[in-house]
Protein backbone atom coordinates (compact mmCIF):
# COMPACT_ATOMS: atom_id res chain seq x y z
CA UNK A 1 0.00 0.00 0.00
CA UNK A 2 0.88 3.56 -0.89
CA UNK A 3 -0.11 6.73 1.16
CA UNK A 4 -1.24 9.53 -1.21
CA UNK A 5 -2.01 11.63 1.31
CA UNK A 6 -2.48 11.65 5.59
CA UNK A 7 -5.29 13.53 6.64
CA UNK A 8 -5.94 14.10 10.79
CA UNK A 9 -9.26 14.90 11.99
CA UNK A 10 -9.49 17.68 14.56
CA UNK A 11 -12.19 17.60 17.11
CA UNK A 12 -13.67 20.83 17.72
CA UNK A 13 -16.33 22.39 19.28
CA UNK A 14 -16.84 25.68 17.60
CA UNK A 15 -16.88 26.66 14.16
CA UNK A 16 -16.42 30.74 14.68
CA UNK A 17 -13.57 29.82 17.11
CA UNK A 18 -12.02 27.25 14.54
CA UNK A 19 -11.99 29.50 11.66
CA UNK A 20 -10.74 33.01 13.90
CA UNK A 21 -7.43 30.03 14.82
CA UNK A 22 -7.04 27.95 11.93
CA UNK A 23 -8.37 30.35 8.83
CA UNK A 24 -7.69 33.89 10.36
CA UNK A 25 -4.81 33.31 12.47
CA UNK A 26 -2.57 30.26 10.97
CA UNK A 27 -3.74 31.07 7.47
CA UNK A 28 -5.05 27.89 6.54
CA UNK A 29 -8.17 28.01 3.85
CA UNK A 30 -11.53 26.38 3.86
CA UNK A 31 -11.64 23.97 1.06
CA UNK A 32 -15.16 23.02 1.50
CA UNK A 33 -17.57 22.81 4.66
CA UNK A 34 -20.83 20.32 4.84
CA UNK A 35 -23.55 20.15 7.59
CA UNK A 36 -26.35 17.67 6.85
CA UNK A 37 -28.89 20.13 7.70
CA UNK A 38 -29.58 23.36 9.61
CA UNK A 39 -28.22 23.51 12.64
CA UNK A 40 -26.54 20.68 12.19
CA UNK A 41 -22.45 20.02 13.17
CA UNK A 42 -19.85 21.08 10.84
CA UNK A 43 -17.69 18.84 8.96
CA UNK A 44 -15.10 20.88 7.05
CA UNK A 45 -11.48 20.60 5.31
CA UNK A 46 -8.92 22.72 5.66
CA UNK A 47 -5.46 23.24 4.12
CA UNK A 48 -2.35 25.61 3.70
CA UNK A 49 -0.06 24.16 1.42
CA UNK A 50 0.22 20.62 1.37
CA UNK A 51 -1.25 20.27 4.93
CA UNK A 52 -4.61 19.05 4.97
CA UNK A 53 -6.99 19.01 8.35
CA UNK A 54 -10.49 17.99 8.69
CA UNK A 55 -12.24 19.38 11.44
CA UNK A 56 -15.47 18.16 12.90
CA UNK A 57 -17.68 19.20 15.64
CA UNK A 58 -19.66 15.43 15.25
CA UNK A 59 -19.55 13.90 18.28
CA UNK A 60 -16.91 10.97 18.08
CA UNK A 61 -14.65 12.77 15.36
CA UNK A 62 -11.75 12.73 17.09
CA UNK A 63 -10.59 13.16 20.61
CA UNK A 64 -10.09 16.94 21.92
CA UNK A 65 -6.17 17.12 23.01
CA UNK A 66 -4.83 15.23 19.58
CA UNK A 67 -1.59 16.34 18.42
CA UNK A 68 -0.19 16.29 15.22
CA UNK A 69 4.07 16.79 14.42
CA UNK A 70 4.54 18.35 11.28
CA UNK A 71 8.19 18.72 9.20
CA UNK A 72 8.67 21.41 7.04
CA UNK A 73 10.83 24.23 6.05
CA UNK A 74 11.32 27.88 6.58
CA UNK A 75 9.61 27.46 10.56
CA UNK A 76 11.36 30.84 11.70
CA UNK A 77 9.43 32.96 8.78
CA UNK A 78 6.16 31.30 9.67
CA UNK A 79 6.44 31.90 13.78
CA UNK A 80 7.12 35.52 12.97
CA UNK A 81 4.36 35.95 10.38
CA UNK A 82 2.26 34.09 13.27
CA UNK A 83 3.71 36.64 16.22
CA UNK A 84 2.90 39.69 13.99
CA UNK A 85 -0.35 39.07 13.98
CA UNK A 86 -0.17 39.49 18.08
CA UNK A 87 -3.21 36.71 18.32
CA UNK A 88 -4.30 37.31 21.82
CA UNK A 89 -5.03 33.48 22.84
CA UNK A 90 -1.70 31.83 21.34
CA UNK A 91 2.50 33.11 21.27
CA UNK A 92 4.31 30.20 20.95
CA UNK A 93 7.82 30.73 21.36
CA UNK A 94 10.73 28.85 19.04
CA UNK A 95 12.37 25.97 20.88
CA UNK A 96 15.71 23.72 19.86
CA UNK A 97 15.06 20.20 20.72
CA UNK A 98 16.28 17.19 21.85
CA UNK A 99 15.85 15.67 18.28
CA UNK A 100 17.99 18.42 16.48
CA UNK A 101 15.00 20.87 15.03
CA UNK A 102 13.81 24.49 15.15
CA UNK A 103 10.16 23.84 16.51
CA UNK A 104 7.31 26.04 17.61
CA UNK A 105 3.92 24.19 19.27
CA UNK A 106 0.21 25.58 18.70
CA UNK A 107 -2.90 25.22 21.13
CA UNK A 108 -6.21 25.25 19.38
CA UNK A 109 -9.16 26.94 21.18
CA UNK A 110 -10.50 23.00 21.68
CA UNK A 111 -6.74 21.38 23.45
CA UNK A 112 -5.65 20.11 20.41
CA UNK A 113 -1.68 20.67 19.38
CA UNK A 114 -0.17 21.17 16.53
CA UNK A 115 4.05 20.78 16.56
CA UNK A 116 5.78 22.55 13.43
CA UNK A 117 9.40 21.51 12.97
CA UNK A 118 12.39 22.01 10.86
CA UNK A 119 15.56 20.27 10.99
CA UNK A 120 18.18 22.32 12.65
CA UNK A 121 20.67 24.00 10.25
CA UNK A 122 23.66 25.47 11.95
CA UNK A 123 24.13 28.34 9.72
CA UNK A 124 20.14 29.08 8.99
CA UNK A 125 19.21 29.12 12.68
CA UNK A 126 22.59 30.75 14.43
CA UNK A 127 20.69 34.08 15.27
CA UNK A 128 17.71 32.53 16.45
CA UNK A 129 16.62 32.78 20.17
CA UNK A 130 14.82 29.89 21.57
CA UNK A 131 13.03 29.62 24.89
CA UNK A 132 13.73 27.39 27.64
CA UNK A 133 11.24 24.53 28.19
CA UNK A 134 13.97 23.72 32.08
Amino acid sequence: MKAEQIIPIFRIFDEQKAIEFYIDWLGFEIVWKHHFEDNAPVYMEIKKGNITFHLSEHHGDGTPGSRVFIWGEDIKDYHKELMDKKYKYNRPGLEKTFYNAVSFTVDDPFGNKIIFNEKFDEEKHKDLEFYSIH
